[in-house]
């Protein structure tokens, strides 16, 4: 409990006590109505004067409306109709139901801060042989920071000695640790549980997976979905609409029906009371704050309320192939030669690959598993989509798929292995190819299944492969739809005309973040897959998934569909009570206890409600 929750619960008991011996004297001791109303004022002064306070400052400030200016209106409206203790009763009641609601709030609130408290404090540097500990927005790039067990990695790098197991479960969700060693890279915001490491730092705190992280959760409350922007503007227009039909309450049946002007007042000041917004106002945003939260428990960062609502309604996911799902892992699974020898072949594609940074780059260079001579190389030229041209001791060799061979106006012939087809040609004359094969990842077929039972329609790869790649890998997988050889503009235009073809919901592209930010953008929600370190995928993505698995979109899916869920239960439970109840204060049955309850009663059971968002699922 906080201090101001503490001086609140110590206000409340006081004035109970000074208001059950005000009221026991006015029941036992005959005294004047101005005394009577001194000694109430009493206990009503002491609940009371910060809702009188903030109401006088918002009037000041021209915010007339909201409940502050509601509850002084009836309870000042009920000592004028001389119905002190109820005028009393109904402050404290309302006191008492803003500190269950203020301590429901703060729960929410430290629960999602404490699950995203990786900020790390300090990092260890070595000055004059002994261990320092600095801010780590003051190391630089390349310096050389130590993490002993117990400690958070503070910054994001590469381990240059030592080997340990890191606890990723702020950051994925997972319950294993991941082992490390020498030459692997690391993140911030894990914790080290064994060994000592020392690490080379790569980015500056700044740029840094934690940094990135943290600045994602605290601004996704300033993305609004639709449900949120509608409840703030219904509650707009809605207060001065109650406040207009609760004067007219008072007024038109009193000169109309006749009648005690007394009780239509007071049947007005109940009519106020129950129709304040505060349920609706806060409970509304507090379920997707908490859908935001039990997201993150899951390795999953949602970056506003509003792709919770778009991704509530996927339909259609589209997947890229490589590293959504399958591993990226590329290895060399054959070596076809057709004018050379089999050392030659390698020997020239890795040459000519060997400044990319690509899978399949990689995948030739370590089947080759030799120094490349740079000397020997000219200029190498990348051919977007279609693979490399590079001069090798002044030869001219393209390394590539089928269309850069068509392209160049080679005679190549097909192979008969499944797996990406990378043909050597050198002066244009075919020299043979070779194939390299993908890893489909662990949980990819049941994260297909999983999509289905979450009320996914289609399933949809689209990938630059070749067909018959792409369409064992789809089978294999149980996808509706596949489509190949396409390049990244390709893509983009599948998109579009998947999103044309859509008869209803939203459509997701999964994608790992790196090369397929043009079509995330243009999906309604953008999903980077397998994202942990990736800058681009961050930066690109509407959702992060901060592990390998794909099973987690359909995890994703189904914590949208419970926020809207409970959304949807608030907003009708709070709006059907306090008909019901306004009904009944207009023709007099509702009293103004019943009145608070349709008001402060109803905002603490829909915030409790709303809590149920942030479970982990």
């Amino acid at each position: 409990m906080t201090k101001k929750q503490k001086k609140t619960l110590i206000r409340i008991i006081i004035s109970a006590c000074l208001l059950a011996a005000a009221y026991t004297a006015a029941h036992f001791i005959s005294m004047e109505w101005w005394i009577e109303l001194l000694i109430f004022l009493v206990p009503y002064g002491v609940i009371g004067w910060d809702i009188l306070f903030k109401a006088g400052r918002n009037i000041a400030h021209g915010q007339v409306f909201d409940e502050n200016f509601l509850m002084c209106i009836a309870t000042v409206g009920a000592f004028a109709i001389k119905e002190y203790p109820e005028a009393v009763f109904v402050m404290l009641f309302y006191q008492v139901g803003e500190l269950f609601q203020s301590y429901a709030v703060g729960k929410s609130r430290r629960s999602i801060s404490e699950m995203m408290d990786i900020r790390p404090d300090y990092a260890n540097i070595q000055q004059d042989g002994k261990l320092v500990q600095v801010d780590p927005e003051e190391v630089k790039i390349r310096d050389t920071i130590v993490v002993k067990p117990g400690e958070r990695v503070p910054l994001d790098g590469v381990i240059i000695s030592g080997s340990s197991a890191l606890d990723t479960a702020a950051l994925t969700g997972e319950s294993m640790p991941r082992e490390v060693e020498a030459g692997d890279d690391v993140i911030s915001g894990c914790v080290n549980m064994s060994g000592v490491l020392e690490i080379q730092v790569t980015k500056e705190f700044g740029q840094s997976t934690v940094s990135k992280i943290l600045d994602l959760v605290e601004n996704s409350s300033s993305k609004k979905a639709k449900a949120e922007n509608f409840i703030t503007k219904f509650a707009r227009y809605y207060t001065p609409c109650v406040v207009i039909a609760a004067l007219l309450l008072a007024v038109i049946p009193p000169l109309l029906l006749g009648g005690s002007w007394g009780e239509w007042i007071e049947r007005a000041l109940i009519f106020l009371v129950i129709s304040c917004p505060c349920a609706l106002v806060i409970s509304v945003p507090l379920s997707f704050f908490g859908g935001i939260g039990g997201a993150s428990k899951n390795g999953i960062l949602v970056k506003g309320g509003n792709y919770l609502e778009v991704l509530s309604k996927t339909e259609y996911v589209v997947f890229d192939k490589t590293g959504t799902l399958t591993k990226g892992v590329f290895n060399v699974t054959a070596v076809h030669p057709d004018k050379c020898s089999e050392g030659e072949l390698l020997e020239l594609a890795a040459a000519a690959e060997c400044y990319s940074d690509h899978p399949i780059s990689r995948s030739l260079k370590e089947a080759y598993a030799k120094d490349i001579d740079t000397s020997r190389l000219g200029e190498i030229r990348e051919i977007s989509g279609h693979g490399v041209e590079a001069f090798i001791d002044g030869k001219r060799v393209s390394v590539g798929n089928d269309k850069l061979m068509e392209k160049e106006g080679v005679s190549w012939h097909p192979c008969h292995h499944i797996g990406t087809t990378v043909h050597v040609a050198v002066n244009g004359e075919y020299l043979g190819h070779i194939v390299i094969s993908d890893e489909v990842k662990q949980d990819s077929g049941e994260a297909i299944k999983s999509l289905k039972s979450v009320g996914v329609r289609k399933t949809v790869m689209l990938t630059g492969d070749t067909k018959e790649v792409g369409e064992d890998i789809a089978g294999k997988l149980g996808l509706d739809e596949v489509h190949t050889q396409l390049l990244p503009a390709d893509k983009v235009d599948r998109v579009e005309k998947l999103l044309k073809e859509k008869q209803s919901g939203a459509l997701a592209f999964v994608g790992d973040g790196i090369n397929d930010a043009p079509v995330l953008s243009r999906a309604d929600i953008g999903i980077a897959m397998g994202a942990i370190g990736s800058d681009a995928a961050i930066e690109a993505a509407d959702i992060v998934l901060m592990d390998d698995k794909p099973s987690k979109i359909a995890v994703a899916i189904r914590i949208a569909k419970r926020t809207m869920r409970i959304v949807r239960q608030n907003i009708v439970f709070a709006l059907a009570v306090k008909v019901l109840v306004m009904i009944m204060g207009a023709f007099g049955v509702a009293n103004m206890w019943e009145a608070v309850f349709a008001d402060v009663g109803v905002s603490v059971i829909a915030i409790l409600n709303s809590m149920r968002a942030m479970k982990k699922i």
